[in-house]
């Protein structure tokens, strides 16, 4: 059955080595760019104020990925004690990025963890918070296995279309 509508977050799974990660209540994946600024003179006939606009290049791009979850005795996917002793050995991970009921990633590659962290409050819920950053370039980045499509056409370039203010200049 085709869905339509939005998104339920439920839907979208991070797998670590391939298991799910435990008992998760969010993940996030946070696509970088790093960038670098250009300044140059404008030509001899230009407005001095030109001269104040810098142009913009992409000069790397990064991955960062964060989970949270619930501690859970008898956890039967990836969770807090898996991860913990992932940490511990300091190698890499697969982590993959998956719409649920597609084996079809739409991101997969090799990621290290960065952060691990435990909260245990008095008389509530454990929790554990773990945070990745890639390590190389992804094995599988691809928009077209995500399952969610466009009504019409976008132009990447201003960003205009469908349920989008027109920001062409």
């Amino acid at each position: 059955m085709s869905k339509i509508g939005y998104v339920n977050g439920s839907d979208l799974l991070l797998y670590v080595n391939g298991a799910a990660v435990g008992h998760c209540t969010s993940h996030t994946a946070t696509f970088n760019s790093e960038t670098k600024d250009r300044a140059v003179k404008p030509v001899a006939s230009a407005n001095i104020a030109s001269s104040l606009w810098k142009s913009k290049g992409v000069v790397g791009l990064s991955i960062s990925i964060s989970a949270d979850g619930l501690r859970f005795y008898n956890e039967t996917e990836c969770g807090f004690k898996t991860l913990f002793g992932l940490w511990k050995g300091g190698s890499t991970v697969v982590l993959k990025c998956a719409e649920r009921e597609s084996s079809d990633p739409y991101l997969q590659g090799s990621f290290v963890i960065t952060s691990l962290e435990e909260s245990s409050p008095a008389q509530d819920d454990a929790t554990y918070k773990v945070r990745f950053e890639n390590s190389g370039p992804p094995d599988a980045i691809d928009e077209k296995k995500i399952k969610a499509t466009n009504a019409g056409s976008v132009n990447p370039q201003y960003g205009d279309g469908p349920g989008q203010e027109n920001v062409n200049p």
